[in-house]
C-alpha cells in the first residue's frame, strides 16, 4: 500500500484545492492553487493543467513538487512531496481525462496532466492547536468569522472623518 491511506485520500477528494509549489530554473519559488486536485491511486496524486504554464515548465525543469491541502476552516490538511510526470498522452492520460469527464469537467480545457508520485506525507496543523482548542472550536471560530466578513460592505473600509 501506498502513503496515500484511504483517510488521506478521502481528505483530499473533499477539499480539492491544493497549492502546488514548484522552483523556477532560476531559483525563484512558485505556488500555485489547483481546483482540479485530487487523488490517482495510492501512491499519486493528479492534477489538471488547465493554465498553469509556469507549473509545468517548472516541473519539466525540475520534477520535484510539494503540494498543501488545507481544510480552511478546521486548518489541519496535508503536505505532500514527491515528483511531478506531465502527461499529454497515454493510458494514465486518458484514464485521468475520463475521470474528470466523468465529474463533469470540460476536458477540452485540459493541456495536459500532472501525476505526482507522492513519496512522502505530513500532516500540516495550525499553531492555533497549541491554545489547547479542539477542532470543533477551532470551526466554530472561523466559521464566525466569515460569517462577520460577508457581512462586511465597502463603507466598512472607510474611515471615519476624524481619523
Amino acid at each position: 500500500m501506498g502513503p496515500l491511506t484511504t483517510e488521506i485520500q478521502r481528505f483530499v477528494r473533499d477539499q480539492r484545492l491544493g497549492y502546488v509549489a514548484t522552483v523556477s530554473p532560476e531559483g525563484a519559488p512558485y505556488v500555485s492553487p489547483k481546483g482540479s486536485l485530487t487523488v490517482l491511486d495510492d501512491e499519486h496524486l493528479v492534477f489538471a493543467d488547465v493554465e498553469s504554464p509556469h507549473t509545468v515548465a517548472n516541473l519539466a525543469h525540475n520534477p520535484r513538487t510539494e503540494i498543501n491541502v488545507v481544510n480552511p476552516l478546521s486548518r489541519r490538511g496535508y503536505r505532500f512531496r514527491g515528483t511531478g510526470e506531465i502527461l499529454h498522452a497515454g493510458i494514465t492520460y486518458w484514464k485521468v481525462l475520463e475521470m474528470y469527464r466523468d465529474e463533469g469537467a470540460d476536458v477540452r480545457r485540459i493541456r495536459s496532466v500532472v501525476v505526482v508520485k507522492v513519496q512522502h506525507v505530513m500532516p500540516l496543523v495550525s499553531p492555533v492547536y497549541t491554545l489547547a482548542l479542539q477542532e470543533d472550536e477551532v470551526r466554530a471560530l472561523w466559521e464566525e468569522y466569515y460569517a462577520k466578513t460577508r457581512k462586511r460592505t465597502v463603507l466598512d473600509l472607510i474611515p471615519p472623518r476624524d481619523f
